[in-house]
């Protein structure tokens, strides 16, 4: 069984409109609602590429409820901690024109120390079952600054390989407590290293904490920094579409990469396709299955030097 944790779970709500123009109003022309966060994602991903998968974190108040009954219709097995908050909502307007996304995040429910304390028991209890976990997204109110830091050492106690995905101060603490993985995007590594140049940030990055650092790229794939060599994969081409969820596939590709010990440029190639197949897709945590079948044997994969 994958474990995913979603601590700030989210109601993704999609706008359509013919296009989007500031101080206007606007008639939509279709609305989609999902069970969201970026841990729900990567958790239909695995789903869909054939592994059993749990998500845990948190869902409260009547946006929980409506993404508690979107998730029963999923394969992910709902593990969620209720709480007396509210669920947030993801506000994505959809220009058909152009093809741009504008999102509007809400900050999350504030999480109770005693909410805390039943997530924490809960994860322990799961982890007993798990081949690997996933630590993905943002922290609600009233959680731990240095929450990932501690799940990742709970992970690393139990024996259980954990992958890392958030950011800022979050991202700074949870890397310390050295997880198997982590995977920021471009800005996000920049914003714990200081450097731009992506190779250099992410053997920084390792040597924070990460025993493996892969950074994602957009549309110029992924970079990885790991124990065994370096590598940038490169998809055929650059894809149009809406890039929400694009990094929450290729979390889900490294993260079965991981489990099904494959040698790391299948793993990244795989992530990259999946991302790139996302970006085709009209929500996140769905990806084009044609369109990764068909770039995944495209995906170039080159291995970089080691020193430096």
């Amino acid at each position: 069984m994958l474990l995913t944790v979603t601590l700030n779970t989210a109601l993704d709500i999609t706008y359509r409109v013919p296009a989007l123009t500031p101080h206007a109003s606007h008639r939509v022309e279709a609305v989609t609602e999902r069970a969201g966060g970026k841990g729900l994602n990567v958790a239909r991903v695995l789903a869909a590429l054939g592994h059993e998968t749990v998500v845990t974190g948190f869902a409260g108040g009547t946006t929980g409820a409506v993404l508690r009954e979107l998730l029963a219709e999923l394969p992910p097995t709902d593990a969620l901690i209720p709480v007396a908050g509210a669920t947030r909502r993801t506000i994505a307007v959809v220009d058909a024109t152009s093809g741009d996304t504008t999102q509007l995040n809400e900050p999350g429910p504030v999480i109770s120390p005693a909410e805390w304390e039943a997530f924490l028991a809960s994860y322990a209890e799961l982890l007993t079952g798990a081949e690997a976990v996933a630590l993905c997204g943002s922290l609600p109110p009233g959680v731990p600054v240095g929450a990932y830091g501690r799940l990742v050492r709970q992970a690393r106690t139990a024996g259980v390989p954990v992958l890392l995905d958030t950011s800022g101060e979050p991202l700074r603490r949870g890397i310390a407590a050295r997880p198997d993985l982590v995977k920021p995007n471009a800005d996000e590594l920049a914003q714990l290293t200081g450097s731009r140049e992506p190779l250099r940030a992410t053997r920084d990055a390792r040597r924070r904490g990460a025993r493996t650092v892969v950074a994602s790229l957009g549309a110029d794939g992924m970079l990885a920094a790991t124990p065994d060599g370096n590598w940038q994969a490169t998809p055929p081409a650059r894809f149009p579409g809406n890039p929400t969820g694009a990094g929450d596939s290729a979390v889900a590709g490294l993260l079965s990469g991981l489990v099904e010990q494959l040698p790391w440029p299948q793993r990244l190639a795989r992530a990259v396709a999946l991302s790139a197949a996302t970006v085709q897709a009209p929500t996140a945590g769905e990806f084009h299955r044609k369109t990764y079948e068909d770039l995944l044997p495209q995906v170039l994969v080159d291995a970089l030097a080691q020193a430096g």
